[in-house]
């Protein structure tokens, strides 16, 4: 995975905490203006000019968020940056700085670092935001990362979960159940390796949900997309736990409830068929997998006619006095179904 199993690897103790710091980080340039101090001082300094800041942070831990059986490092360091960015974009803010911090255990060459830095690089490159600082230690129990990410909006351009209304929109972008489907298959064929190291993955024809899963991507585009269509969301969240979980975070933070109509979920084929495949019902991997990483939010009514035909955007519900609940609408019956956060909890998903 790193190199040639004959080529000698680098001990970190080589370079020592800041020597590895500056090695990792000595290619990484400046992409804001609002950053004026980086790496290699006590702080960062970051010129809010004149616009709000906002900041986000997530811990990614070995065994808990990732299996490095089937991870390849660089697409976890991509990842990593990727999920705080999510959040931001969930601001309706615009991502500009990053720190990450590292803590590693003896098992990790140097040569493993880089891979991880590559990946983060990439990400910086591919959204504009700049490297300003973090920190490295060493672990006992495997790889850890921690990446704190910042964005700058103006403050009446920021969306919050709390300011959905009574009769509002419930909208998503892209599909969902993706990143569930590919982390399953990763899952399968890495137990089969285990069993077999002889034995060759089945990855064939499931490149879409595989990517969906080992490198997502931040929907930071949506933002200009409302602009120009003239829609300011009333709320905003990004689904990383679910959908279900997310709407009743939305619910809650809002005061409101919300209806769900199962047959407007958005789905790709390839997540439908794999579910199938695996015995699984695609309904349920949209409304509890998570890590789709997509943006969920509410529009005023008013609106509706402005997105309805947007290829980027699914109508997938509606709000509700909160003493009516949360439910989803069955397909065809319309029964309906109470919703339940059965995403991903840390301390419940071990």
């Amino acid at each position: 995975m790193l190199q040639d199993k004959n080529t000698e690897l680098t001990p970190i103790s080589k370079y020592g905490e800041f020597g590895l710091i500056k090695h990792l980080t000595e290619n990484f340039g400046f992409a804001n203006a609002s950053t004026e101090l980086s790496i290699g001082d006590d702080c960062a300094v970051i010129d809010a000019q004149g616009k709000k800041l906002v900041v986000t942070t997530d811990v990614l831990a070995e065994g808990v968020h990732f299996n490095l059986g089937y991870v390849p490092l660089k697409h976890l360091g991509y990842k990593a940056v990727v999920v705080n960015l999510s959040d931001i974009a969930a601001m309706n803010a615009t991502p500009t700085q990053i720190l990450v911090s590292l803590a590693v255990s003896n098992r990790f060459p140097v040569e493993a670092l880089e891979e991880i830095y590559e990946g983060i690089a990439l990400a910086c490159k591919r959204y504009n935001v700049d490297l300003v600082g973090g920190d490295t230690t060493s672990s006992t129990s495997g790889l850890v990362m921690s990446i704190t990410a910042m964005g700058l909006e103006d403050s009446d351009k920021i969306v919050k979960r709390s300011t959905a209304k009574v009769n509002d929109l419930l909208v998503v972008t892209g599909d969902l159940g993706g990143a569930y489907l590919g982390l399953q298959i990763l899952e399968r064929e890495h137990s089969v390796y285990l069993a077999n190291p002889n034995m060759q993955p089945e990855m064939e024809g499931y490149d879409y949900i595989l990517e969906r899963q080992l490198k997502p991507e931040a929907r930071t585009d949506i933002k200009k997309t409302l602009e120009e269509l003239g829609v300011k969301p009333t709320s905003m969240i990004d689904i990383s736990d679910g959908l279900s979980s997310e709407i009743l975070h939305l619910s809650d933070q809002s005061k409101v409830g919300f209806r769900l109509y199962e047959d407007k979920i958005p789905m790709d084929s390839l997540t439908i068929s794999t579910a199938e495949e695996l015995n699984l019902n695609p309904v349920m991997c949209a409304l509890n997998g998570g890590e789709d990483f997509e943006l969920l939010f509410t529009i005023s009514p008013e609106d509706f006619e402005k997105i309805r035909n947007h290829p980027d955007f699914s109508i997938i519900g509606h709000t509700v006095d909160l003493e009516q609940g949360n439910f989803l609408v069955a397909r065809g019956s319309n029964e309906l179904i109470a919703l339940n956060a059965q995403g991903w909890d840390a301390f419940l998903n071990k």
